[in-house]
């Protein structure tokens, strides 16, 4: 199992960079080719939900990627420290009394991830949220020689 761990500052002109890097890991860990568009833009919309939430709670601390290849699939992990309401909790700046539609566009984030990724898990709690999304790759040809 190899892992690639990238960390970067919450600024949106870091997202572009993850995004890339992932691609470029993927590629090489055997994602299909045709699926490679649909890694860029999961990536880039889960970096930057990291970075609205670091920026919103006002954290200073790097948003964590994890590309992780493993036998039979690809996984990505973006982190953030913000903490998040537990399940069923509505804590202030959420709902329809959010003037500034910050939860809306949180939950539309995550709504096109899942539109573009068939295998993701959101987890999140006091501590940070984390998502994972992963792709099926393929294994390199067998060259005979």
């Amino acid at each position: 199992m190899a892992t690639v761990e990238l960390r970067f500052s919450a600024l949106p002109e870091h997202v572009r960079t993850a995004r890339l890097v992932a691609a470029a890991v993927a590629r090489r860990a055997g994602v299909d080719e045709a699926v490679l568009d649909e890694v860029r833009l999961a990536v880039g919309e889960a970096c930057t939900r990291a970075v609205g939430l670091h920026q919103t709670g006002g954290i200073s601390a790097p948003v964590k990627v994890l590309l992780i290849e493993e036998e039979k699939q690809f996984s990505i992990e973006v982190g953030d420290e913000a903490a998040h309401a537990v399940a069923g909790e509505r804590g202030p700046g959420a709902g329809p009394g959010d003037p500034d539609g910050e939860a809306d566009e949180d939950e539309m984030g995550l709504a096109v991830i899942s539109g573009l990724v068939d295998d993701v898990e959101v987890s999140a709690g006091e501590h940070g949220g984390l998502i994972k999304m992963t792709w099926p790759t393929t294994p390199p040809p067998t060259i005979l020689v």
